[in-house]
């Protein structure tokens, strides 16, 4: 039993998973809530995955932006997700933070997400993406997969399933990459999974 009484934050979201989801996106855990834009996954306007999306799917970097600009438009995205048939979640359930951020360096793991039970809920999903080091490796603990060198792809099998495990750029802008090269990243991944035009 956790002692959530040792500063052990909860996930603070449940499983994001549409029932077409083809994809699976897991990062590693949400930030503190103070630097929440919206009540859902990479809330923090200074993460730019909904700019990677808005980039790739609309050619504009702000289309999941609200009107005034200060916070990302759930039901847009959530909207968008539902149609595309990608899910997300995080593979951590529990952490502790060591530092005041969100830097994965320093979330201390404290339970690991099940991600069979994920994968059992979503029976089309055919891949899974990884937005950081710390969820890799955590998957590669569940999974028995190599792991995949940024911006590219290593097959696994799950139950009668060939799956593959993509491992993109992490959306922080901690991350030294620009935008652009991001994007053009998980651009080629989306177009290899039948989400993008090529």
């Amino acid at each position: 039993m956790i002692d959530f009484s040792l500063n052990i934050e909860k996930h603070p979201l449940e499983p994001f998973l549409p029932a077409n989801a083809r994809l699976l996106m897991l990062g590693s855990f949400p930030p503190q809530k103070k630097r929440w834009s919206m009540n859902f996954f990479y809330p923090n306007l200074q993460n730019d995955m909904w700019r990677i999306f808005g980039i790739i799917f609309f050619q504009n970097k702000d289309h999941f932006l609200t009107s005034e600009k200060k916070a990302f438009d759930k039901e847009r995205i959530i909207d968008f997700l539902s149609q595309k048939g990608i899910a997300l979640y995080d593979t951590a359930s529990a952490v502790r933070r060591l530092q005041d951020n969100a830097s994965d360096k320093f979330l201390e793991v404290i339970e690991q997400t099940d991600i069979n039970l994920l994968l059992k809920q979503i029976p089309q999903c055919m891949a899974i993406v990884t937005t950081g080091q710390k969820a890799t490796d955590i998957i590669r603990e569940q999974i028995t997969v190599r792991e995949p060198a940024v911006g590219t792809y290593e097959t696994f099998e799950f139950e009668d399933r060939i799956m593959r495990l993509y491992r993109m750029p992490s959306s922080s802008r901690a991350y030294p990459l620009a935008l652009e090269k991001k994007s053009a990243t998980y651009h080629l991944m989306f177009s290899e999974l039948g989400f993008a035009r090529k």
